[in-house]
């Protein structure tokens, strides 16, 4: 997701300062006018704004604390917005930190994928007090095309969590639907005929089925070990505020069984492949 952001602020004028562990995205990146560096110490030392976007939690915490760590090297004033989908109370810890150095820290997850950090139409979902959302807006605004301030810092994961548990459990049910209407003898193609105008139409439903499942095509995409992720938040954000989330719980389960299955890196509708492998059928198209 990085590295496409990147080319987008580049391509809007800015001064870009690029660190990643892969040095040929940094190579590619400086081959379009990017100023690479060798550390992402060495970024927060240079930037008025640093953009994260990181895989999970524990690697945010590491590449933010310590003395080698980012927040404790950038200058003060410095806006750290960070763009992983993490916890809310990650969120809320490194801010605490932050403003010891009097640095800001934000939240300001995404939901549009790759395609959507190419096009720069991503939904941005930012977390932070109205002052510093006024000052990083044209940067987010270059990055994308559905900005939303959802409350102070921590309330962009929040609302990240929400989306994407909606996201995952639509998913589990899809799989688990469309196995049972083959199994009843419907195809593919007349299921998907009737439910995209019907009231069991989803996202999941209008970027999954046709394109991925039937197409037999699970590459690329959002994968399972991220969506495994995604709803491993959400049961940890119930915990933390104490609300159960049973139907979570199940679809986490779903997805556990799509990572013991191996397909931990295709695309989160291999699910599917679960109830398939249980049942002996296949929604795949016939064309």
């Amino acid at each position: 997701m990085g590295k496409p952001m990147a080319q987008n602020l580049l391509a809007a004028g800015y001064e870009v300062y690029v660190f990643d562990l892969n040095a040929a995205n940094v190579q590619e990146l400086e081959g379009k006018g990017a100023i690479g560096c060798t550390s992402g110490t060495e970024v927060a030392s240079k930037a008025d704004i640093v953009v994260t976007s990181l895989p999970n939690a524990k690697i945010v915490e590491s590449v933010m604390t310590g003395s080698n760590g980012v927040i404790a090297n950038c200058k003060p004033g410095t806006v750290i917005m960070d763009m992983s989908s993490v916890a809310p109370n990650t969120t809320k810890q490194m801010a605490k930190i932050a403003l010891e150095k009097d640095v800001k820290y934000i939240d300001a997850p995404v939901s549009g994928g790759v395609s959507g950090a190419l096009a720069g139409t991503l939904t941005i979902m930012v977390g932070s007090d109205a002052e510093t959302f006024e000052k990083i807006s044209p940067v987010l605004n270059v990055l994308g095309k559905n900005v939303y301030h959802v409350g102070d810092a921590g309330s962009g994961d929040a609302i990240k969590i929400v989306n994407n548990l909606l996201l995952g459990c639509n998913m589990a049910a899809l799989a688990e639907a469309l196995v049972l209407g083959v199994k009843c003898g419907l195809t593919p193609e007349k299921m998907h005929e009737v439910i995209k105008v019907s009231s069991g139409r989803s996202y999941a439903f209008e970027a999954k089925m046709e394109k991925f499942i039937m197409a037999d095509a699970f590459e690329g995409g959002f994968a399972v070990d991220l969506q495994y992720k995604d709803l491993g938040l959400a049961l940890d954000a119930g915990k933390d505020v104490n609300v159960p989330l049973p139907i979570t719980a199940a679809a986490t389960q779903i997805f556990e069984a799509a990572r013991a299955k191996g397909l931990n890196r295709e695309d989160m509708s291999a699910v599917i492949k679960v109830w398939e492998d249980l049942t002996g059928v296949k929604v795949r198209s016939s064309k």
